[in-house]
């Protein structure tokens, strides 16, 4: 009789974890509200009762921020000299994990650092160019990730690990940001295969993480913090069956920042705004040409086979949208006035999920409060955004596990 409980023991093991796995692709399968939570302060049960009751589904969480019990990074202890998780550090995460699972909130884990590559937030302020001067020097983030990975497996509400957050492997190289397509596929021509080819170099982390973790969704950013015109210069979508591709959309980052608000005269949208080295005229004709770069060009059929979802950010800031709701999100500031970050409801048919949808009411702190702030109509065309509080108000998906190529973008 026992070896018969031990093989229904192990079916019933094996049965569990692929209705876990089914039910993390059926999560992917369709648009999803959530939130950022990048705190300074690991979050805990009621902040995440507070962002399931906006209708929130899931958290793009960061704990690069919270304090270490073994060193200056958590997690890592240093990221000077990766040797292993702190295990406090992951029993802390753990219980965060724990509470959003609770609450009904799946969880992306995204790290704003890596082994040799710190935030340059916590790097005083310098970016950190060490991981992409060498190979040898992208091993202590896939033992990081593989350590990671093993850490964290099967835990309920893990639903994708974005393996590092806005990546700019071109920074301190020639190649200026949103540069045209022919100058971005010049300079991948001269650093394909090397230690800046980022395409390469989460094909070394992503085996790292199906050591441990074969099903598990992996979200790419690509370079250029995160930027759609940076994929562009991808030769063809990585070979894995679980891959998500985000694109963080600040663009026209001149007229959707912050600091556009402090200029004299502000730039508006629709209008000519500074973009790359010139200026050009930024309306939803230009965003959706912008989203879709990747399907376009010579790598463009390696594209066709992935199923996109994509939504403006000039476009819900100036809530113009056509057939969309569109609602602002409003935050504390140290004045307690609206900061006008906006985004689109995920009621949009076609739309990708934002992480902006919910905001916390007052940035920062533990037990904050989510709520769904509505700016008054008038404050539209003034909405902003901010690179620092890491908003950004829409990403566009390409999950190759969609094999039929769809493109769907409402705006006006």
């Amino acid at each position: 009789m026992r070896p018969l409980s031990i093989r229904l023991c192990c079916m019933l093991l094996c049965l569990f974890a692929f209705s876990a796995q089914a039910a993390v692709n059926t999560f992917w399968s369709q648009p999803q509200r959530g939130g950022n939570s990048f705190n300074e302060q690991p979050p805990d049960r009621a902040y995440f009762d507070a962002l399931r009751a906006t209708g929130a589904t899931w958290v793009r969480l960061t704990p690069d921020k919270w304090r270490s019990a073994g060193g200056r990074d958590f997690l890592m202890g240093n990221a000077d000299r990766y040797q292993g998780l702190v295990p406090a550090d992951v029993a802390t995460l753990r219980r965060v994990l724990d509470d959003a699972d609770a609450a009904g909130i799946k969880v992306v884990l995204v790290p704003l650092s890596l082994p040799l590559l710190r935030w340059k937030q916590k790097n005083g302020g310098v970016v950190d160019q060490r991981l992409w001067q060498s190979f040898d020097n992208h091993r202590p983030a896939q033992a990081f990730w593989r350590d990671l990975a093993r850490a964290l497996h099967g835990h309920p509400a893990l639903v994708a690990y974005n393996l590092i957050n806005e990546p700019a492997p071109e920074y301190g190289t020639p190649l200026r940001e949103h540069a045209d397509l022919a100058a971005m596929r010049a300079w991948y021509a001269t650093v394909k295969d090397g230690p800046r080819d980022l395409p390469r170099f989460y094909t070394g982390l992503i085996p790292a993480v199906r050591e441990v973790d074969a099903d598990m969704p992996l979200m790419l950013d690509p370079g250029w913090y995160a930027a759609a015109d940076a994929l562009a210069y991808w030769p063809a979508p990585l070979k894995d069956p679980h891959l998500l591709y985000s694109v963080h959309m600040y663009e026209p980052y001149a007229a959707t920042s912050a600091p556009n608000q402090k200029r004299a005269t502000p730039y508006r949208y629709p209008a000519v705004v500074p973009f790359g080295p010139g200026k050009t005229q930024w309306d939803a004709k230009r965003v959706a040409s912008y989203l879709q770069q990747p399907r376009r060009g010579p790598t463009s059929m390696a594209w066709r086979a992935t199923r996109w979802w994509s939504a403006s950010s000039a476009a819900c800031a100036a809530g113009r949208i056509a057939r969309p709701t569109w609602r602002m999100s409003c935050a504390c500031s140290r004045r307690r006035r609206c900061t006008g970050r906006s985004t689109l409801s995920a009621r949009t048919r076609g739309m990708a999920w934002t992480t902006n949808w919910a905001t916390p009411h007052c940035r920062g702190r533990t037990g904050v409060t989510w709520k769904r702030g509505r700016c008054p109509r008038r404050r539209a065309p003034t909405a902003r955004s901010s690179r620092r509080s890491s908003s950004v108000c829409a990403l566009l998906i390409a999950d190759t596990r969609m094999r039929q190529p769809t493109v769907e973008l409402h705006v006006a």
